[in-house]
């Protein structure tokens, strides 16, 4: 029976007045204040009916925040010399710096950056930049060794913004655009990693070390400013959850996901060898037959840097792909890059400059296309799964950078290359265990098919997504519906 145009007009104006009303009633329910006392900007509170618009802007503000976060990681490397000097210590006393920073970034991975499944973001990106800034200005007054190690160790614990970021951007992003916006935000990261040495070995090179701390200081604060004015105020999730509870959790993921473990393994041994060939390349460039002197060695970073550059367009090709088949495209390029470094590295320079991009670039590409996978199995979990993903790399760095070594000083730079090209087979066959559609709960398999076009996982996903947004707004209908076991369905208590 079909409706009149006074019934149907009538429905209009019902289903507006009710759409309005949620409005408002969603205006009411949802904070308006970061702490309980500083105003939120009216376009960055969080609203139901109007959803953020993650545009290429705000995308690249979180990038722009990665570079200069990440980068207090990295400061102390170049100028341990310039500590030695001012601080009247050894050596040795001095190189405990970087450990401890790295020490304290383990910390803050393991114990900060899942609270990312149970806090309010916004909050949390502003506490951790106020509190990096403030330690900053002690690290770049004090006089006192001791307290400037404390110091080190405790920015490392807060300099896990990007950790916070990268998943909320995974939150906000359209599902056909996630991979590239994760590219974005990990290129700010790995940006920040190189940019770092290269700012504090020159301006501690024409001036004192204390002002590489003072422009850290000055950049974290126009970090802190941006966040306040860009970034969208986004709900907690798991309010059912407790901090333990959280970590816990975190914990179980890491064991029993079969997609989880894959993608750490991967991560684990792609890492060593992008680090291992990032250490050994000094050693290779500054012995026979380069001879090269510290400043050329350095120039080396610039080639990396443009293949960081190049990772946001590698990311919207990802977009287009299942990530499996990006994984696999990515880790077949860094064979090939290994496979030139194992042939020349040592003979020609022109082989280590087709290296150094080659494994920018696809190490990039691997990893942004993995995260893109793992962040896909739970959208309440994404900081836990983000977390395992970055622990698993710094356990890649570590290994890389003293087998690496070892090798290398023992055996020769085609042997240490040897070594890493048969690391990057093994992600070959790890990668090959499980199909790209193998189900969440299997271990091996290519149950699924081999579609290799993303625009049917978008479809599911997208429904999946509205799914989750129902149960989210109806607390009651959430108890009521079972967990699911599909890959990418919330799970929100395991």
């Amino acid at each position: 029976m079909s409706l009149s145009s006074t019934e149907k007009l009538g429905a209009h104006e019902s289903s507006k007045a009710g759409a309005e009303k949620v409005a408002a009633s969603a205006e009411e329910s949802w904070p308006t204040k970061d702490f309980g006392f500083i105003p939120i900007p009216k376009r960055l509170q969080y609203n139901p009916v109007k959803p953020f618009h993650f545009g290429i802007l705000l995308n690249m503000s979180f990038g722009f925040a990665s570079t200069f976060i990440v980068a207090n990681l990295y400061y102390c490397q170049p100028l341990l010399i310039e500590f030695s000097k001012s601080f009247d210590v050894t050596y040795e006393e001095v190189s405990r710096i970087p450990t401890l920073v790295q020490a304290g970034y383990l910390v803050g991975l393991l114990l900060i950056s899942p609270l990312g499944d149970l806090v309010r973001r916004r909050q949390l990106v502003l506490l951790l930049v106020a509190t990096s800034t403030t330690l900053t200005i002690g690290l770049a007054v004090t006089n006192n060794f001791q307290v400037f190690e404390t110091l080190s160790f405790l920015v490392g614990v807060a300099t896990v913004t990007p950790q916070i970021l990268m998943p909320l951007a995974a939150d906000l992003a359209a599902p056909d655009r996630r991979a590239s916006a994760l590219s974005v935000v990990l290129s700010g990261l790995m940006l920040g990693v190189l940019i770092a040495r290269v700012l504090a070995g020159v301006i501690g090179n024409f001036t004192t070390w204390r002002v590489v701390y003072y422009m850290s200081i000055g950049v974290q604060l126009l970090v802190f400013i941006g966040a306040y004015l860009v970034l969208p105020d986004y709900p907690s999730k798991n309010r059912d959850l407790t901090y333990f509870q959280i970590l816990f959790s975190m914990a179980k993921y890491a064991v029993t996901e079969p997609l989880v473990i894959q993608v750490a393994i991967i991560n684990i041994a792609s890492s060593a060898c992008f680090t291992s060939f990032w250490v050994t390349l000094t050693f290779l460039l500054g012995g026979p037959p380069y001879y090269y002197s510290t400043l050329i060695i350095g120039l080396f970073g610039l080639v990396g840097m443009l293949g960081v550059l190049v990772g946001p367009f590698a990311g919207r090709i990802i977009d287009r792909l299942v990530p499996w088949y990006a994984t696999l495209i990515a880790t077949c390029l860094l064979i090939a890059s290994q496979a030139v470094q194992t042939a020349a590295g040592g003979i020609n320079v022109a082989a280590v400059v087709i290296a150094c991009f080659g494994l920018d670039v696809a190490r990039q590409s691997q990893q942004v296309s993995m995260t893109t996978r793992v962040l896909s199995i739970s959208s309440a979990a994404r900081a836990r799964l983000n977390a395992i993903l970055i622990l698993s790399l710094f356990i890649g760095q570590v290994m890389g950078t003293s087998v690496g070594t070892q090798v290398f000083v023992q055996h020769g730079w085609r042997a240490c290359s040897l070594f890493m090209l048969a690391l990057q087979g093994f992600q070959i066959v790890v990668l090959l265990l499980r199909g790209p559609h193998c189900p969440r709960n299997h271990w091996f398999g290519y149950e699924g098919g081999l579609e290799a076009r993303q625009r049917v996982v978008f479809e599911r996903e997208t429904a999946w997504s509205s799914e989750e947004k129902e149960v989210e707004y109806d607390k009651e209908a959430q108890k009521e519906i079972p967990m699911q076991n599909g890959e990418g369905l919330r799970s929100d208590t395991s």
